[in-house]
């Protein structure tokens, strides 16, 4: 460009323009030592989010515990072992970041743009071309978190998709580079300037976070399939009816709270006879229903698990009258009324065709003995039904009975029809739906979202309308980082049947970017 038969002018503007593409090429560089040194300060903060989120994961399973221990305990068990590993390898990471930053006054651990040489990291994982000891160390803490959290949970059914992200994530398989094998610790860390190692090293703790976080989820959703051993379970006597008359047999069957019709009982004794298992996963009684009074049923059903005979106890009763003289009330449903729905309610009393009932809210619906209870503006905390009917002989017999009343249980947000902790693509969360969803709750009531707030770390929290995003929101989301936690929380619903009703406050929703 300056060669040749050009004027010394345009010999000097030539050479101008070639400083001023330096000068850009050196700018850029700059830019992108900075761009490196502000995502290590966004993966720093959704690390943090993340360890409270798993540390609340923690706290619920602790909870759960204290409240079923012989379910949960061993679940804890496990979950404590993946976080001794996270912690142990996050702590390494931490201590190695502060050892590369140990020369450089914390005043000037923001200025990225000086931290554009490799030196410090290649002297401390590299010695003459070779690995040093130093980055043998590190590739051995990496595979040691990995085979621990393999060998943890590596057994559990449900848990294959988790095993394969760790294997991949921390793995240290040679790279293979224009047609030749390079060693991993070499492609991922020398001769990259320091704040861009820094950064790798932050991202792999965000690696560690999330998975923890993942596992721990699977815990508490459910997904360990160790929960459903046979052990937990408990024997339940199921009558054909809640009484029955002198001088007639007893009709029921016993089953345990899971029916597995694959199930098959060794043994089984009711009031010290042995009795015929004649259907899978249950046994048919049928015996005489004794003296009028309460009725024992004591036994125990036997069945082998592995080398061993596992026996789960058997204990019931049941009354036997002489005739009808109190009414049968029951919930089809529950033992529990809630307001702002409508309790369908079986009423009757055995042996009287036609019975009055009568209690606040209380209507009839459709044939003999179905009722509807609405007692959304009940303030009382339980309500009594009353009944009465004239046997044959025109004697009139009545009774009541009194039911709770409590309210909706709390919603649980939803995005994506998906609670807790969410893990999508930005693109994903921009056009999903936000819901709410009463989790085993008795009743099928449709929920409408009618706004919700929406929250970027770093960002200004927005009010939206609607179940959706709106260009607010949206415009925020597009400015968060990949794997920043969102926040979507104060979720307003309402029912789909009884808009009136003022529901309790929704629980939120975290959804983890991750592109």
């Amino acid at each position: 460009m300056a060669s040749g038969t050009q004027s010394p002018r345009q010999k000097m503007i030539n050479l101008m323009y070639l400083v001023f593409i330096a000068m850009l090429a050196l700018n850029m560089s700059k830019e992108v030592l900075t761009a490196f040194g502000l995502m290590n300060e966004k993966l720093t903060e959704s690390n943090a989010t993340t360890a409270q989120r798993n540390s609340a994961f923690l706290a619920g399973l602790e909870e759960k515990v204290s409240e079923q221990p012989a379910k949960y305990a061993p679940l804890k068990e496990k979950a404590d072992k993946i976080h001794v590993l996270s912690e142990n390898f996050n702590l390494y990471l931490e201590t190695l970041k502060s050892d590369l930053l140990a020369d450089i006054d914390e005043e000037d651990k923001k200025e990225y743009e000086e931290m554009d040489k490799s030196n410090k990291l290649d002297e401390l994982f590299f010695q003459s071309g070779v690995i040093s000891p130093k980055g043998k160390e590190f590739l051995d803490q990496m595979s040691n978190y990995k085979n621990g959290v393999i060998s943890t949970i590596g057994t559990e059914k449900g848990f294959e998709k988790i095993i394969q992200n760790v294997k991949d994530e921390f793995s240290a398989a040679t790279v293979k580079v224009d047609g030749a094998n390079v060693e991993w610790l070499k492609y991922r860390y020398e001769g990259f300037p320091l704040v861009a190692s820094l950064t790798q090293i932050t991202q792999t703790q965000a690696d560690i976070k999330s998975t923890e976080s993942e596992i721990l989820s699977a815990m508490l959703s459910g997904q360990l399939q160790s929960e459903v051993s046979l052990t937990n379970y408990e024997a339940i006597v199921v009558p054909a009816k809640t009484a029955f008359f002198s001088g007639k047999n007893f009709k029921g069957k016993v089953v345990l709270g899971r029916v597995d019709n694959t199930l098959k009982f060794d043994n089984v004794i009711v009031n010290g006879k042995k009795v015929e298992s004649s259907q899978a996963g249950q046994v048919v009684l049928d015996f005489p229903a004794g003296n009028v009074g309460e009725q024992e049923l004591k036994g125990e059903i036997q069945f082998k698990e592995g080398d061993s005979v596992v026996r789960i106890p058997i204990k019931s009763s049941y009354a036997v009258i002489p005739k009808p003289n109190s009414a049968v009330i029951s919930a089809d449903k529950m033992n529990v009324v809630y307001r702002g729905v409508q309790n369908p309610m079986t009423i009757s009393i055995p042996g009287v065709g036609n019975v009055t009932a009568n209690a606040p809210g209380l209507r009839q619906a459709g044939g003999a003995g179905n009722y509807m209870m609405d007692v959304t503006t009940l303030q009382a905390r339980e309500v009594t039904i009353t009944v009465s009917g004239k046997l044959p002989g025109g004697e009139t017999v009545s009774d009541k009975k009194s039911f709770r009343v409590k309210d909706i249980p709390r919603p649980v947000g939803t995005i994506r029809g998906e609670d807790g902790a969410v893990k999508m693509q930005r693109s994903s969360l921009e056009i999903s739906e936000v819901g709410a969803i009463l989790p085993d709750f008795d009743f099928e009531l449709g929920l409408r979202v009618t706004g919700f707030s929406f929250k970027v770390s770093g960002q200004p929290t927005i009010k939206v309308n609607g179940g959706r995003l709106d260009s607010s929101s949206k415009a925020a989301l597009r400015r968060a980082g990949r794997g920043e936690t969102v926040q979507i929380f104060d979720i307003e619903a309402q029912l789909a049947t009884n808009s009136g009703y003022k529901l309790k406050k929704v629980s939120p929703v975290f959804v983890e970017l991750t592109n």
